[in-house]
């Protein structure tokens, strides 16, 4: 009852701070279309404002113990420089290091065994910066965050109980978020808001598996929409010899919507797959290793369709003769 209530709290400060915000229309962060941009005009960057907001009144009072207290204020010490980065944008270095010193400060805060500290300290750097890359679409990075947390916050339930507040307290935020970031989107999130929320799917993820909560792969296939994308196209980039800091839209998801998919259909469509995809793993963690590996193989190949069925698309719509 204490987590509910927690999380509804979340959720209607951060809609109360955007609906208030929204309506006073001055002095606020703006996202400002450009070409390499999903959407047209200006629209506010304060829903990571909103969102940090409603979790910090929801989780400062109940209070959470010292490994989630050091992940959550690495999370705060993000929020407070991407904030910066929103009004004014800085060089990709000091921010790839504030992102760095905040992954080597959550890993060692949890104790993990030396030997783990480098790969961990990498991963929750990328899993920060792919969500930063896949914010990029009215409903998407949101839609991400509510039911990835909400999957951790039930997976946890019953075994972590601080851990499972946290979680579910984070997607209800994300929940007030959407109501005003929905096709066609009020406000966005942020670098604000997608740096942290990344930072936590990493960081949460880490302590639910160090605790043994769940399985390694479980974070991973929980978020795997966004990891897949991000990181495929990374790889992509790379092996092009292309810079990879720099903006572009080559994302699966800015494919479909370049292709002529509204934000709506790419919204919906997202949702469901991230759906099936935590449903997966909140049933497959419970059973034997050989149906892990299955259940891991088949998303494996429903991934690989999807890349497969957009490179074709794409084709079709470089063909001569083609609308």
């Amino acid at each position: 009852m204490r987590s509910a209530i927690a999380a509804l709290s979340a959720a209607l400060v951060t809609a109360f701070i955007l609906f208030v915000w929204l309506r006073r229309g001055r002095h606020m962060p703006m996202d400002v279309a450009n070409s390499r941009s999903l959407h047209a005009g200006a629209v506010p960057r304060i829903g990571g404002i909103a969102m940090a907001a409603g979790v910090a009144t929801s989780l400062l009072p109940l209070g959470v113990p010292a490994p989630l207290a050091a992940s959550l204020l690495a999370a705060a010490g993000l929020f407070l420089f991407s904030l910066l980065d929103d009004w004014r944008s800085l060089p990709v270095l000091p921010r790839l290091l504030a992102h760095l010193l905040a992954a080597f400060a959550a890993v060692v805060a949890t104790a993990m065994p030396w030997a783990w500290m480098l790969p961990i300290v990498l991963a929750l750097a990328w899993m920060t910066n792919l969500y930063n890359f896949m914010d990029g679409a009215d409903g998407l990075a949101g839609g991400m965050a509510v039911i990835g947390f909400g999957a951790y916050g039930l997976a946890a339930w019953g075994h972590a109980p601080e851990l499972s507040m946290t979680c579910l307290v984070i997607a209800g935020a994300a929940i007030g978020f959407l109501a005003f970031n929905f096709p066609p989107a009020k406000a966005f999130m942020g670098d604000a808001g997608s740096i942290p929320l990344g930072f936590l799917a990493a960081a949460l993820g880490m302590l639910g598996w160090r605790d043994g909560v769940w399985p390694a792969w479980f974070p991973v296939l929980v978020f795997s929409p966004f990891i897949v994308d991000a990181t495929v196209t990374l790889w992509r980039r790379l092996l092009r010899g292309e810079r990879i800091w720099q903006a572009h839209r080559e994302h699966c998801y800015q494919r479909l919507v370049l292709a002529g998919w509204s934000h709506r259909r790419l919204a919906l469509t997202a949702w469901l797959s991230m759906m099936l995809a935590a449903l997966t793993a909140l049933v497959a963690r419970s059973a034997s290793s050989a149906l892990q590996a299955v259940a891991l193989l088949v998303w494996a190949l429903i991934y690989m369709g999807a890349w497969i069925m957009v490179d074709k698309r794409k084709s079709l719509d470089q063909e001569p003769g083609q609308t």
